[in-house]
């Protein structure tokens, strides 16, 4: 099946999708969803190290304490 085919394509009542558009579009859905779910992962752990940082900044300035690791 054509990329033109593919992207021409629209789901609606009146027109069965064949079994290779299922499967293409399938596949393009899960690829999309892993994709997202990943930069959504890597977002998550980027603002935790961020709020730990600030954290420890907070604390350090208010406990007098020296975080080596910074």
């Amino acid at each position: 099946m054509s990329e033109k085919e593919m992207n021409s394509y629209r789901l609606t009542s009146l027109e069965e999708p064949s079994d290779e558009m299922l499967t293409t579009l399938m596949k393009e859905v899960a690829e999309e969803a892993k994709r997202k779910s990943e930069e959504a992962h890597k977002k998550f752990f980027q603002e935790i190290r961020e709020n730990i940082r600030k954290q420890r900044v907070e604390w350090s300035k208010e406990y007098n304490i020296n975080f080596s690791n910074d």
